[in-house]
């Protein structure tokens, strides 16, 4: 048994790039994008200020350009013809020069090609030339191709996000038990994403890659969302004593060869007060509003439309603070976006988050976000946590 993608569907994934690029002229492709480079080649990397690219002809033949660290991992993991290293950065040599070799090794020199940047993005104090500077032709931006292939998942796909949530249902599960006033958000995080991770490696280890760099295994936590700090969305980690009377956001999630699903639960320590109960009762009925306004043919705008009637309706306006949600799968956040600026028709086998929330400085947020996959008739809740005030009330 394996949950990881077949090598079938990357071998579809990489023709049918191929086929669009001949469409339009291009002799070949060069992305940077680790997701992107996962997506089609099935390899996972840490990116740093070492260039790392995938070259890929309109004829479906692949290379990959990596550092001399990451030469045996490529040649284990990437699903290519040639793999090509140069020493190190920025060495003596820049390895931009590298890249324009495997470019000639792939009879790519002197051709119009797609890109998703133009060169090795600059980060973590990487410098470098362009891709127009290094081949003397600006490449034509292909970003919104491979993007439009991401948000359409493969059955495949989804049950690995579906095995994602499983995961993340456990955590949050091992979360909620073990909060309690006078604890530090730190050490129940700690201690249910580890049992989590754990009790999954029992489950599924010889099985199971994360194929991430940020994640390896499942977790569960708060993200600093606590109390008054519930009422800032992405607040960060400050290491928080619980107290009675606290709004609690939660986030959990496992990354499960490379894709990831969005648990999030808004809690309470104690018997809720009548304004967080208000508030509570209001961001279900939005999320349940989203929910149902998902549909295959409709606007991801029509979505937020929908929503933000509510909010106009109960005069929320000062607790709104973002859209309704976002595509979700080899990163943690992908478009389409459910916002009323996104005009993308929903289309089956698209997995979104659906997370609308209300923040009230001096009481706390209160956000909900489930996972769902579109399907022909509707949608599929991926996750499936409790969403009532009774079930996600604390002892305190």
């Amino acid at each position: 048994m394996s949950l990881a993608i077949e090598q079938a569907e990357y071998e579809q994934r990489t023709a049918a790039l191929g086929a669009a690029l001949a469409e339009r002229g291009l002799a070949g492709a060069v992305l940077f994008d680790p997701a992107y480079v996962l997506y089609y080649v099935g390899f996972a990397f840490v990116p740093t200020e070492r260039p790392m690219a995938f070259v890929l002809t309109s004829d479906g033949e692949g290379g990959m350009l990596v550092p001399r660290l990451e030469r045996e991992h490529a040649q284990a993991n990437a699903l290519v013809r040639e793999v090509a290293d140069y020493p190190e950065y920025p060495s003596e040599t820049h390895p931009m020069e590298s890249l324009r070799k495997l470019l000639g090794t792939m009879k790519l020199d002197g051709t119009r090609l797609g890109s998703d940047h133009d060169g090795y993005p600059w980060i973590l104090g990487y410098r470098g030339p362009s891709l127009t500077e290094l081949t003397g032709t600006a490449p034509e931006k292909i970003t919104a191709l491979v993007e439009d292939k991401l948000a359409v998942k493969s059955p495949a796909e989804i049950a690995l996000i579906r095995e994602s949530a499983k995961w993340g249902n456990l955590a949050h599960t091992l979360l909620q038990r073990y909060t309690r006033p006078g604890l530090t958000e730190v050490e129940v995080s700690q201690r249910a994403t580890n049992e989590a991770t754990l009790a999954m490696l029992d489950a599924i280890g010889p099985i199971y890659r994360a194929q991430n760099p940020f994640f390896e295994g499942a977790s569960a936590g708060y993200r600093g969302q606590i109390g008054r700090n519930a009422a800032i969305p992405h607040a960060l980690t400050a290491n928080i004593t619980f107290q009675r009377g606290d709004v609690l956001v939660t986030g959990a999630s496992a990354p499960v060869w490379g894709y990831l699903s969005e648990l999030e639960r808004t809690m309470v320590i104690g018997e809720p007060s009548p304004e967080q109960r208000e508030m509570f009762d209001h961001m279900v009925a939005l999320q349940d509003m989203a929910l149902e306004a998902i549909k295959p043919g409709v606007r991801c705008a029509d979505v937020d439309r929908a929503v933000r009637a509510y909010y106009e309706e109960h005069r929320l306006w000062d607790s709104w603070k973002h859209h309704v949600g976002h595509c979700i799968g080899l990163r943690y956040h992908e478009g389409p976006f459910l916002d009323i600026g996104d005009e993308t028709e929903i289309k089956p086998g698209m997995v979104f988050t659906v997370e609308p929330g209300l923040y009230a400085a001096g009481l706390g947020g209160f956000r909900h976000s489930d996972t769902v996959a579109v399907t022909t008739e509707g949608i599929e809740l991926l996750t499936y946590y409790p969403r009532d005030l009774e079930s996600l009330t604390l002892p305190a």
